[in-house]
């Protein structure tokens, strides 16, 4: 039976500003690769977390059948979020410890949803530190990022990059 993971990440220019998420999708046999799938988007304006969080929900969401995955992200906010803080959050009626709106719920509350599909193990992974395939995830994320950026402005007069 493979092993399936999803290695995520999220990117965001400014924050809040335009932002990007990635899903890179792996089955693996042992060490063997079966298969892989990228997903990735984004969005004008958004913040950090957002992104760490659609990339997770995507992952999840683009499985077809309940399955036994392992989500790695580079987020503690994620991985915090969704296996120390959330039961506390939905016992207090979506509010903190502190009693203040829980920041995302949204998109916290479609995870939640995500993930009770499935047979879940969340790891978290330095992110920016090598680690092949969060690096991909980033790349995608940054990718989907992309078309929400603002294209660098000509100056007049100036020598064209051709």
């Amino acid at each position: 039976m493979p092993e399936l993971f999803a290695y995520t990440d999220g990117a965001c220019s400014g924050n809040p500003g335009p932002g990007g998420w990635g899903a890179l999708l792996v089955a693996r046999n042992g060490n063997d690769v079966l298969r892989e799938r990228e997903l990735n988007g984004g969005e004008p304006q958004t913040t950090n977390n957002r992104m760490e969080l659609l990339a997770a929900i995507h992952a999840l969401e683009a499985l077809g059948k309940p399955s036994t995955i392992t989500v790695v992200t580079d987020s503690a906010y994620v991985k915090g979020g969704i296996t120390e803080w959330i039961e506390g959050w939905k016992r207090r009626g979506w509010k903190t410890s502190t009693k203040k709106p829980v920041k995302n719920e949204d998109l916290w509350r479609r995870l939640d949803d995500a993930q009770a599909r499935h047979d879940v193990t969340w790891e978290w992974v330095k992110g920016h530190a090598g680690h092949p395939e969060n690096e991909r995830a980033d790349a995608l994320a940054r990718a989907g990022m992309a078309p929400f950026k603002p294209k660098p402005k000509k100056v007049k007069g100036a020598p064209s990059k051709t």
